[in-house]
């Protein structure tokens, strides 16, 4: 097998390599610095060190059960906080000790669901734009660090200490795979992964928010816990107490937001009111000497929030109290950033009310701009504000007018009994009395309203053509359009009805939660219930939904004919059938619409709805990698990786897989065939030697070569068919360009086809790996096999080697590539098999290569793990080429 896997990546590396392309590659996060508000930290610590309470989970769970039984105690974890935390391994410079840090996560979670806490995870999934200059801001810091981790080592030929400590590259991509294999549930944010983290809290009744973040000091939300006081044995750690804070700074938790942003965070530059607390601060009465300046500043700005804006709230805008200047929707965002679902924020200047109520008094006259009459006006005992007056003909009584800003007339207006505001009347044709009246705000046309009694609220009403009576409507929030309500006979409640446009017959209707448009709907005929129905446009028939309780999505049903049950489908536009879904085999189907709600709708690089919905779906569960950022915004991002600035001999692993991108890009965008000439561009923010990061690389995707033509997504998603899961091998090759070696590839045994198919894509694209690096790529994969943990983390390195430090980053690079190029062609291989606890090792890789460095015969190397030595030489007997001048050429003989 060896021999076969060795002679494959020669054999390739031979080949004419293509013009590298100029790119990029990948995602991860290294070094994450103190997240969230400027100074906090530090001000917490020095100068409020009373907020912080210890505080022990086993007893804090049994005190939730206690609470609220039945309800298992959850904790939210926020897992890019505590990335740093967990890599407990000593060696960190020579690509990471996967092994080690994959005991490591299996401890942390057996100590929580011990003592019965369940565990969420959520990563970060993208970088919103209100934040990528910080994003940036970080990347060019982390290169500045690298380049001291780089001169360190060439100086002492060792590992800096753990005060440079830089987290291995892929960290964060391959825990979330890390923490589904050990069954916890894991999620990757559509937004900023701490806005979801305190949402799901918030939301959830949970135990409390596990992170380093003070953002969470700020947020609404459950309670927060630091995982850097964390204490794994005891299970002791410190809560940082929101409340307590506030009473710390004399201010309400409504007003963190505001001071969050007025110190400067992730969305609001640090620098932007630098002036205006300086103001505070020499304004203010109280500076205590003992505390730090950044201390002072905080209480100053705090002090200023309480005593001078406060007395404000409500009446003037935050713009005509603060130096907001041309920053003023950045601010406002900054602080809406805060809001969770269902908050509101008191520094949001609330217009007054339009409506006003008819108890009033008839005080003096006013002019009216436009007829220049004269108007009776009366005072609003509320806003005590004048209002313009009409008589009512029928009672010679006066009525209160508002005015309509369309046709600049008065309406007369009633009281609504509720809400005990003023509502606009229209007159009723028939009883010729005063009806109250809805505008439609399309048409701007008013419509009658009668009262429920139910809900005692006013519903619009049409006149029936036929009955000449009124029928109630109600309004699709959507098209704005009124539709007839029937009764159902059962709730009593209003069903909304719509005419089928074949029959002219009114069909009941549901309304969708999330798109708010209506479903037909057709009565089941066990339970006697209203179902959803999905109209096929080739047929005019409807065809029943089932709606998902934790997406809200419709997703069409066939009635299986042996079962009878209802299974979801998947439209499969190839071959115009429908299909039951195909997903990767550790995915349930109930996953690819078990999604959260949109944020916001978005214009998408990918136009099927359907597609977009299975990628949103694998994205949110965790399960892909920067597929749904390409099909979605067509951005994806890449931060540091250890590479050594000033050695030009080895390209940026930025560069070196943006090939594999391009291709992936073309696969995903599209659409099959010939797509890649008309598909767009993506946008890439990745890290490399002499990127100022001040705007991205607009990369164009490159074409597939590959047997059969580039199949669609539809096909590689969807279909189940015999033969497919071939198609989505020859897209994965197609990716690498390598479909010349698919039967040698087919040969190799897992887990090292995976690792076989990266290396020989690795040395047809970068000319100045040797024969010794592949022997050292290859020995430390096969003695991996047999290693037991205890026996890496034992084991001791000679000296560290500056080249040998970017090829294990390389190569874990490439396995974070073979990630997105797996996502993408639809799982053609077990993810397992490109995990790096399974196939690589940054330590035994370094002491492979030192060993190669030296020239250790081939027994050395593999450790006499019954391999064939010849898979690891050159025959000196071996027939070569007469201008053969390089290895790679020797090896085409073996």
């Amino acid at each position: 097998m060896t021999r076969g896997l060795l002679r494959l990546c020669r054999r390739e590396a031979l080949k004419p390599k293509p013009g590298n392309g100029s790119g990029e590659n990948l995602e991860i996060l290294s070094r994450r610095p103190v997240m969230g508000v400027r100074g906090l930290q530090g001000f917490v610590g020095s100068t409020c060190p009373h907020i912080c309470t210890v505080v022990n989970f086993k007893e804090l769970a049994e005190h939730h059960r206690s609470k609220h039984p039945g309800c298992t105690p959850t904790i939210v974890v926020d897992a890019m906080c505590c990335l740093r935390y967990w890599y407990t391994p000593e060696s960190w410079i020579c690509g990471g000790q996967w092994r080690e840090y994959f005991s490591a996560l299996r401890d942390f979670v057996k100590s929580f669901t011990a003592v019965g806490i369940r565990l969420i995870f959520f990563f970060d999934g993208m970088v919103e734009q209100d934040k990528r200059d910080e994003w940036v801001k970080r990347r060019l810091k982390n290169n500045r660090e690298i380049s001291r981790i780089f001169h360190y080592i060439k100086s002492h030929k060792e590992q800096p200490g753990r005060n440079m400590f830089f987290i291995p590259s892929g960290l964060a991509i391959f825990t979330r795979f890390a923490l589904k294999s050990l069954g916890q549930e894991t999620l990757c944010s559509l937004q900023e992964a701490d806005y979801e983290v305190a949402s799901y809290g918030l939301q959830n009744n949970c135990l409390g928010i596990l992170g380093e973040d003070t953002d969470y000091l700020i947020y609404d939300t459950c309670p927060y816990f630091s995982i850097s006081e964390l204490c794994l044995d005891s299970l002791d750690t410190v809560m940082l107490c929101r409340e307590k804070l506030c009473e710390s700074l004399d201010i309400s938790l409504a007003d963190l937001p505001l001071l969050a942003c007025l110190l400067g965070n992730d969305i609001i530059p640090e620098g932007m009111f630098e002036s205006f607390r300086y103001k505070c601060l020499s304004s203010y009465t109280s500076v205590k000497e003992n505390f730090d300046k950044k201390g002072n500043i905080i209480l100053a700005v705090a002090d200023h929030i309480s005593k001078v804006l406060r007395l404000h709230q409500g009446e003037k805008k935050l713009e005509e109290m603060l130096p907001l200047g041309p920053n003023k929707a950045l601010f406002y965002k900054g602080v809406a950033s805060y809001l969770l679902p269902g908050q509101k924020s008191p520094w949001f200047f609330q217009k007054p009310k339009g409506l006003i109520t008819l108890d009033k008094e008839v005080g003096s006259m006013s002019s009216d701009p436009e007829s220049k009459q004269e108007v009776p006006m009366c005072t609003d005992p509320e806003s005590k504000q004048g209002v313009p007056m009409c008589t009512d003909p029928e009672s010679k009584q006066g009525v209160p007018l508002c005015i309509d800003p369309d046709s600049k007339q008065g309406i007369p207006m009633c009281t609504d009994p509720e809400s005990k505001q003023g509502v606009p009347m229209c007159t009723d044709p028939e009883s010729k009395q005063g009806v109250p009246k809805w505008t439609n705000p399309e048409s701007k046309q008013g419509v009658p309203v009668c009262t429920d009694p139910e809900s005692k609220q006013g519903v619009p009403v049409s006149t029936d053509p036929d009955s000449k009576q009124a029928v109630p409507m109600c309004i699709d929030p959507g098209s704005k359009e009124g539709f007839l309500l029937c009764t159902h006979p059962e709730s009593k409640q209003g069903v909304p009805v719509c005419t089928h446009p074949e029959f002219k017959q009114g069909d009941p209707v549901c309304t969708h939660p999330e798109s708010m448009q209506g479903d037909p709907v057709c009565t089941h005929p066990e339970s006697k219930q209203g179902v959803p129905m999905y109209a096929y446009s080739e047929y005019r028939q409807g065809v029943p939904m089932r709606t998902y309780s934790e997406s809200k999505q419709g997703v069409p049903m066939c009635t299986h004919t042996e079962f009878k049950q209802k299974s979801p489908l998947r439209a499969d536009s190839e071959f115009k059938l429908e299909t039951p879904i195909c997903t990767n085999p550790g995915i349930k189907q109930e996953d690819l619409v078990n999604m959260e709600p949109e944020i916001k709708q978005q214009v998408t690089m990918v136009s099927d709805p359907e597609i977009l919905k299975i990628a949103r779906a694998h994205h949110v569960q965790a399960e892909s990698y920067l597929v749904y950022n390409i099909m979605s915004s067509g951005e994806i991002e890449c931060s540091n990786t250890l590479e050594d600035a000033l050695d030009q001999a080895l390209p940026s692993q930025a560069f070196v897989y943006r090939p594999v991108r391009q291709r992936v890009y073309s696969l995903l965008l599209g659409g099959g065939e010939d797509g890649a000439s008309t598909c767009p561009t993506v946008k890439e923010w990745f890290v490399y030697s002499g990127n100022p990061l001040r705007h991205p690389d607009l990369v164009r995707p490159l074409q597939m070569n590959i047997p059969g033509g580039t199949p669609n997504l539809k096909l590689l998603w969807l279909n189940q068919d015999a033969g497919i899961q071939a198609r989505r091998l020859d897209a994965l090759l197609g990716c690498f360009d390598l479909s010349s070696s698919r039967e040698e590839l087919q040969a190799v045994e897992n887990p090292f086809k995976a690792l076989c198919c990266l290396l020989t894509y690795l040395f047809v694209q970068v000319d100045t790996l040797c024969l010794e690096d592949l022997h050292a790529f290859i020995a430390q994969a096969l003695c991996l096999q047999g290693k037991p943990t205890v026996q890496l983390v034992d084991l001791q390195l000679d000296y560290i080697d500056a080249r040998a430090v970017q090829l294990g980053s390389l190569l874990v690079r490439g396995l974070t590539t073979l990630v997105l190029v797996n996502s993408a062609c639809g799982f053609p291989w077990r993810m397992s098999d490109f995990m790096p606890w399974n196939v690589f090792d940054g330590k035994l890789f370094h002491q492979k290569y030192l060993q190669s460095e030296k020239g250790c015969t081939v027994e050395a190397l593999v450790e006499q793990n019954e391999i064939d030595s010849m898979s690891l030489t050159i025959g000196e007997d071996t027939p070569l080429p007469a201008d053969c001048n390089d290895w790679r050429h020797d090896a085409l003989w073996l």
